[in-house]
């Protein structure tokens, strides 16, 4: 089964939806017991990443998140929920994320319009087994703010605004896609999918 982290602040019902469209178990829930006792988590976000974390953290849901996924559990982080993976934020402030994975999120510099909304080519930075028999296209990006990882090997995909952002993200069992995977056609889908059954299936992402 895998929880969707419910915080107030993720589409919860798009993203459940689609595991349900392709067959997959999950369940909906703030409740930490609950996430414990799950396969996988996905944790979406729309919003502020100052306000994410301090709905997780007022929740008790950040310190499970943590324990959970260095304990060695599959995540999702979705959009924003991406972005909460990382090390801290600069979104109105400075915030700390659930750095579980080791980077910062910065806005948007330059003469671009923001946010950064609409369909963009997904790029594959680099060979890696998540992608085997998926090819690259368009997706849906709605956001202000990017990611820079430290760890350059930890970006698995880019798109291209006004140069290169950051797509898809990845260690071991953690993923993030900047994108919403469950409004981005085809090639979304088969991307959930395709964390879906390795989680099913209890394989890695590596």
């Amino acid at each position: 089964m895998i929880a969707i982290v419910d915080y107030g602040m993720g589409n919860l019902h798009s993203v459940s939806k689609a595991l349900e469209r392709m067959g997959f178990e999950y369940r909906v829930t703030e409740d930490p017991e609950e996430l414990r006792k799950a396969d996988a988590l996905i944790l979406p976000g729309v919003g502020a990443f100052g306000d994410a974390m301090r709905e997780l953290g007022e929740r008790g849901l950040d310190n499970v998140i943590r324990e959970e996924v260095l304990a060695g559990k599959p995540l999702l982080g979705i959009c924003l929920g991406m972005q909460l993976l990382f090390t801290s934020s600069e979104e109105h402030g400075y915030h700390q994320g659930l750095n579980l994975l080791p980077g910062h999120v910065v806005p948007f510099t330059g003469e671009m319009k923001v946010p950064h909304m609409g369909w963009n080519w997904l790029s594959f930075d680099r060979p890696h087994p998540f992608f085997s028999g998926i090819e690259e296209g368009h997706v849906y990006f709605v956001h202000s703010y990017h990611v820079q990882a430290d760890n350059p090997e930890d970006v698995w995909a880019v798109t291209d605004y006004h140069g290169p952002v950051t797509a898809i993200v990845g260690r071991g069992h953690i993923v993030g896609m900047q994108f919403h995977p469950e409004k981005s056609g085809k090639l979304g889908m088969a991307l959930l999918k395709r964390f879906a059954e390795r989680c099913q299936e209890k394989v890695g992402m590596v």
